[in-house]
């Protein structure tokens, strides 16, 4: 089995101690979230892992197709997230979806995409997990690697020739560092200045391509010298470091001087999707020491330590969460598949009458046979 390189080869960025006990010796506290940033972070956290929970779930009982988990990488995803502000916007990769919830997307519309019914603001025409929502500045990304970081850059050109103060979070997986777009987006964006973060969410492994197979570089965050920018390799299981050196970023992006590129380094306990079995790749020892360095209980226990989780009543948060995602679930699958004629809306301002002759047959069609049956297969990755 290949195993995954040792952490301590290079110098990861933490504000918070492994134990979840308290803050290190040194801390800047400029940029560290406040008291209610910090419990809307962990709030978030705990919101992914009980989707993630009942989605899989769904999944192996056959209610819904596919689903990326998120389960170990809640800090980096959440702690960062919450650095960004409400005019962002955040071009994410697979497993980011929560930072949509994060920012407002209701758990309903988050589930109605993962049925793909009609009401899924996709109408049913992207595979599970590929979120988008308008109201919250949050795209859907594309399952081939890295394209969402070009479209970052230019959305963030974009925003600074019309003078406005926002920022693009540009999310990638440490596989997407070997793509085209990686590079031209990072080129691009460090030569125009653009505002943009690029955070690459760093578990370890490309599908079951480990780092040590992917590139010969220390590490992921040295990546940014080699285009004129800074770079930064962050604990990303500490939240509180995961929110500091994106809070940085964006500061910096802000005033103007450009990109920033953060790695958040941490780890995928489940597969790369649930299509995935990744004991095939690699072996339970690594796992086992990732799991005890699980970010939820982490930021537990500083919560704990510093009075808050009794303060804001967290103990019943979890049965809250798993109670509205139940919900849900249950209004999810009472709704319908989309209609058939929203197949040809959204290309065209008025759909051409080849399209609308297309629609009739289908319905026609529909209305003598009824609905196709359900194709069965195993979808590859």
């Amino acid at each position: 089995m290949i195993r995954r390189a040792d952490p301590g080869t290079f110098h990861l960025h933490r504000v918070l101690r492994e134990d979840g006990s308290g803050l290190l010796d040194g801390v800047d506290f400029e940029f560290l979230p406040p008291k209610e940033k910090l419990l809307e972070i962990y709030r978030a956290m705990l919101t992914t892992r009980v989707l993630d929970e009942r989605m899989l779930k769904l999944q192996r009982q056959g209610r819904v197709a596919f689903v990326g988990l998120a389960t170990g990488q809640e800090a980096a995803i959440h702690g960062s997230g919450a650095a960004f502000e409400a005019g962002d916007w955040v071009w994410s990769a697979l497993r980011e979806g929560g930072i949509a919830v994060q920012r407002g997307m209701p758990i309903r519309e988050y589930i109605a995409h993962m049925f793909g019914n009609a009401e899924d603001t996709a109408k049913g025409r992207e595979m599970p997990n590929h979120f988008q929502c308008s109201e919250v500045n949050f795209p859907s990304w594309s399952s081939v690697l890295g394209t969402q970081l070009p479209h970052a850059v230019g959305a963030a050109m974009a925003m600074k020739r019309r003078g406005e103060p926002h920022v693009c979070a540009a999310y990638s997986g440490d596989g997407a560092t070997s793509s085209n777009g990686f590079h031209c987006a990072m080129n691009m964006a460090a030569v125009y200045k653009s505002p943009v973060v690029f955070v690459v969410v760093d578990n370890g492994w490309a599908i079951s391509v480990p780092s040590s197979k992917q590139t010969a570089a220390s590490s992921y965050g040295i990546k940014a010298k080699a285009y004129g920018m800074p770079g930064i390799d962050v604990d990303g299981n500490d939240a509180l470091a995961c929110y500091e050196a994106v809070a940085r970023a964006t500061s910096r992006a802000r005033a103007g001087e450009g990109p920033t590129l953060v790695n958040l380094r941490t780890y995928r306990m489940g597969g790369h999707s649930s299509s995935d079995d990744p004991t095939r790749y690699r072996d339970d020892a690594e796992v086992e020491h990732w799991e005890s360095r699980d970010p939820l209980p982490r930021l537990e226990a500083y919560l704990k330590a510093q009075g808050l989780y009794a303060e804001a009543g967290c103990v019943t948060w979890r049965d809250d969460l798993i109670e509205t995602v139940a919900e849900a679930v249950s209004h999810a699958e009472s709704v319908g598949p989309p209609p058939v004629e929203s197949l040809v809306e959204d290309v065209y301002a008025e759909p051409p009458k080849h399209l609308r002759r297309q629609v009739v047959e289908a319905l026609r069609i529909v209305a003598e046979k009824g609905q196709a049956d359900a194709v069965e297969g195993k979808f590859p990755l």
